[in-house]
């Protein structure tokens, strides 16, 4: 699905050397892992995420009576509802505002003289008639009841004019695409900045075994030029892809004792401070050894799988739907995705590492989460960053 992987660099080795002091015992995450309070706690058990699969096969057509007499005034209601149907997420529908268009505009369907049944079914599992679609199988995963799904039938065969919109920016066919135009790198522009400053002084700072990271490594700026732009990296002796994060974790554990735990304020400043030092320089993952081979393939196979209850995958939104809209939300292409985390989020006022991105993907398309040090992200953090080889790090990146 994604083009062939390349290596256009002589970078440093592709392994973790095995004379890295790391701990191997103890997890880099606080444990038990709890999904952040403000997310949605839904525990979706019956539904595959990227390390347990559930089969939910693709529903047969269900026979219906016909014509449908569903209540089109509730239907109506489920095509914006966000917890159920949320149709005008994906199309542009009459009275909605900033629609997406990752599907087909529907605002006259109902003039279309396509059978009841088969939008019926249609809205209940599009799989049936497309296998590559990227419609959530609203009626086979439960999300929608048939009563739900013969109301917005029935409001669907209600449409008959296409929208007419009042701005360009309402049209998701002529809306501009958002470009990113803040300094980054300025304070007074990115609060992400202040972990630069957070780093900088934990590097220099004795942990509890007396030594800081300048004892060891030196002046920073010459040590750690571009050690940043080389990871992640597989570990041998954890069976897994290390990235920057997670190796601050283990790595001050056994050296400084320090104990940063993974997505906690101290880590993110380490890890933010180590990429900024290696700003301007070109990612340069190399993937020339056997292991590192492999776990890329299980991360183009992780990025590409149907999860969760919305039985959606990375690619359905970064690679089929790439450069269309989501609402009010536009779909990024995975070039371009990785050289600006960890990045400060406005609208969170918070820093983001990578994982906790695809933690929070997961989420959204209702699949459990999964630890931030799960072996899991490990492997796609290395096949995403694969796919920015050569793209200049700019750290920590600013976005809403």
């Amino acid at each position: 699905m994604f083009s062939s992987l390349t290596m256009p660099f002589s970078v440093a080795a592709d392994q973790m050397s095995a004379t890295v002091p790391l701990d191997l015992e103890k997890p880099a995450h606080a444990a038990p892992w709890q999904r952040y309070s403000s997310w949605r706690q839904t525990d979706w058990e019956h539904f595959c995420n990227l390390r347990r699969g559930v089969a939910h096969p693709v529903s047969f057509i269900q026979t219906i009576d016909t014509p449908i007499k569903g209540d089109p005034v509730n239907g109506k209601k489920l095509v914006t509802t966000r917890k159920k149907g949320n149709c005008v997420s994906c199309h542009i529908l009459p009275g909605a505002s900033f629609p997406g268009n990752v599907g087909i505009n529907i605002s006259s369907i109902g003039k279309w003289g396509l059978p009841d049944e088969f939008l019926f079914n249609y809205v209940y599992d599009a799989r049936i008639y497309n296998p590559r679609t990227v419609m959530p199988p609203w009626g086979t995963n439960g999300v929608l009841t048939k009563t739900e799904v013969m109301d917005i039938v029935s409001y669907l065969k209600t449409l008959t004019q296409p929208v007419k919109f009042d701005s360009p920016e309402q049209n998701p066919e002529k809306r501009p695409v958002p470009v990113e135009t803040r300094d980054n790198l300025d304070e007074f522009e990115n609060s992400g900045m202040f972990a630069v400053d957070l780093g900088e002084k934990l590097y220099t700072q004795k942990g509890p075994k007396g030594q800081s990271c300048q004892d060891c490594h030196g002046k920073p700026e010459k040590a750690f030029a571009k050690w940043a732009v080389n990871m992640p990296k597989v570990e041998p002796r954890l069976n897994k892809v290390l990235g920057v994060e997670e190796f601050v974790t283990r790595h001050a554990r056994v050296t400084t004792g320090a104990e940063y735990l993974a997505q906690t304020e101290n880590n993110l400043g380490l890890a933010v401070y180590l990429r900024y030092l290696a700003n301007g320089q070109p990612i340069s993952i190399n993937t020339s050894d056997m292991n590192t081979r492999i776990a890329l393939r299980r991360g183009e196979e992780l990025v590409s799988r149907k999860i969760g209850q919305f039985n959606m995958a990375c690619t359905d939104c970064h690679v089929i739907s790439a450069g269309k809209w989501i609402r009010g939300q536009y779909l990024a292409t995975v070039v371009g995705m990785m050289d600006h985390f960890p990045t400060y989020r406005t609208s969170r006022g918070e820093i983001w590492d990578i994982r906790k991105r695809f933690q929070w993907c997961n989420v959204s398309i209702r699949a459990n989460d999964l630890p931030p040090d799960a072996p899991e992200y490990g492997d796609m953090e290395l096949y995403l960053t694969v796919k920015n080889n050569g793209r200049i790090l700019s750290v920590p990146g600013i976005r809403h």
